[in-house]
């Protein structure tokens, strides 16, 4: 299996690691996921479907209001929510959410290295995302 380790910035601290959910989309929490589920509902997103409880969520940044990230906060707290997020960059409304949710979350991440299915293992602490490519 192939292994490698990107560098970012650590925007929340922690470690988690765990199976990724890739989007190539921005991503909102408010109205984009159910919180009671953790499946992503947005209508034509290619995430459609997906649940992303016990993941780890990479994505490009977040779209949409500032209530998202309660609505972050509301899917972790209901136990559906991801283990950690891996961003390009950050944006004040996943940032809040996840602060306030005790996610580990990194960004200046070239997500493009990284497929749904991987295995990552994040040390926010030292702004770290260790992937673990999926045998195919």
């Amino acid at each position: 299996m192939d292994t490698m380790i990107l560098k970012g910035r650590k925007i929340v601290e922690g470690k988690v690691e765990g199976e990724a959910l890739v989007s190539k989309e921005p991503l909102s929490f408010m109205g984009s996921m159910n919180p009671k589920t953790g499946y992503i509902i947005e209508r034509g997103h290619e995430l459609e479907g997906e649940c992303m409880q016990g993941k780890i969520l990479v994505f490009p940044q977040s779209k949409g209001s500032t209530g998202g990230s309660y609505m972050l906060f509301d899917v972790v707290k209901n136990g559906v929510g991801p283990l950690g997020i891996v961003n390009i960059e950050a944006e004040s409304i996943v940032v809040i959410g996840a602060i306030v949710s005790d996610l580990p979350m990194v960004d200046e991440i070239d997500i493009s290295l990284i497929n749904t299915g991987d295995y990552l293992i994040i040390n926010a602490d030292e702004g770290t995302v260790e992937v673990h490519k999926k045998e195919l």
